[in-house]
């Protein structure tokens, strides 16, 4: 039997938790500021509906804490996107790592390679080819031993919010 399953709608605000953490461990670290959580609230009605949609775009995958504590002891969650195709990628299909985390009392578990590994196995079912993520320093070890390499970046970004 697998460590690894994928989430339901009742494992949403454990998913928050865990998303803090991995915000908490590269964006935090850096601006020496405390957490910002006050998001939480907002955000748990629209991952519920998410999670519940079994064919839809969006997933994530889970190891549960070990007895007795409960819980969620890791977590990878991606995206699958459409881009219109192009030579060698005609059906435009991306995957987009955007969330793995795993609490630090649960870190050299293989954990969050289990969690990936069964990512990479969801969206090469479903047809992507290609997955694209951000790695931090700490992590990208095993993302390259996942066959993650990285890539010339010509990325922009508009925040909708402050145009």
């Amino acid at each position: 039997m697998s460590l690894v399953r994928r989430a339901t709608p009742e494992d949403a605000e454990e998913l928050l938790r865990l998303r803090q953490v991995m915000i908490d461990s590269v964006f935090t670290a850096r601006s020496g500021g405390p957490s910002d959580t006050s998001w939480h609230a907002e955000s748990l009605p629209t991952l519920r509906h998410r999670l519940a949609e079994p064919e839809g775009d969006f997933v994530a995958f889970v190891v549960d804490r070990p007895e007795p504590s409960g819980g969620l002891a890791a977590l990878a969650a991606g995206t699958l996107d459409y881009r219109i195709g192009r030579a060698g990628h005609p059906h435009g299909l991306v995957g987009c790592v955007f969330s793995v985390a795993t609490d630090p009392d649960q870190r050299r578990k293989g954990y969050a390679r289990a969690v990936m590994e069964v990512l990479l196995h969801w969206f090469r079912e479903r047809g992507a080819a290609s997955v694209d993520l951000n790695a931090s320093p700490e992590a990208e070890p095993l993302y390259a031993s996942l066959g993650f390499v990285r890539k010339p970046d010509p990325s922009m970004r508009l925040n909708l919010r402050d145009a």
